[in-house]
């Protein structure tokens, strides 16, 4: 019997994850709203009440998937870049992972959190807060690691400004990619930005991340 059940524990946690990559792919192209129970089901072949099961609701569907978004997010973008030492390397390397993550579209609506944002920004429930707390926890962590690198001497800047202008950098390249059809050269244009803003706020004789690896375009 422990054998039976510990298999359909299995099996249903396969499901709900199959369920939660489909869910967020849909969700970044068609919005949150664009998410239904009965969608699901239909393009993963499975029955409306075993989609059902796994969430109970459109609303706890929609959280679920913002959660799964997050966890594919951190993969993509923050736990490459906290894999290196704290400083403007680490800092560099952020912005070269967001930007890698919209290019290739980890979710093929682009940013999922830029979407999802537009589009629960001037609503209010438990959707909305919840978006609006993953958005506080990543300018939280950009402004941490910019005040890394100021604390290892390596800038000179304010780091809540420098977060803000960073992460605007970041959404502009995303949405002007997706208006353009992946057109590369915005994320070109977009890395010399960026490059641009750290060397300026650079401490004399900082070594810089993208000199040491080649140079960027």
């Amino acid at each position: 019997m422990e054998t039976r059940v510990d298999g359909r524990l299995v099996r249903g946690d396969q499901t709900r994850r199959s369920v939660l990559r489909a869910a967020v792919d849909i969700a970044s192209v068609d919005g949150l709203e664009g998410l239904s129970i009965g969608r699901l089901a239909k393009e993963l072949e499975l029955s409306k009440a075993g989609v059902f099961a796994h969430f109970g609701s459109k609303e706890e569907l929609q959280l679920a998937t913002v959660r799964a978004a997050r966890r594919i997010y951190a993969e993509a973008v923050v736990e490459p870049a906290f894999a290196v030492e704290p400083g403007l390397g680490r800092l560099w390397l952020l912005s070269e992972r967001w930007l890698d993550y919209s290019e290739r579209r980890v979710f093929p609506g682009g940013c999922f959190f830029a979407k999802a944002s537009h589009e629960y920004g001037a609503r209010r429930g438990p959707v909305h807060e919840y978006l609006a707390e993953v958005n506080r926890e990543w300018i939280q962590l950009l402004e941490q690691t910019v005040g890394e690198a100021i604390a290892a001497g390596e800038l000179t800047t304010d780091p809540v400004q420098l977060a803000f202008e960073l992460n605007a950098y970041y959404d502009s390249a995303n949405l002007a990619s997706l208006l353009r059809d992946g057109d590369a050269a915005i994320y070109t244009q977009a890395r010399k930005s960026i490059r641009a803003r750290l060397q300026a706020a650079a401490t004399s004789g900082t070594a810089l991340p993208w000199e040491s690896v080649g140079g960027a375009v």
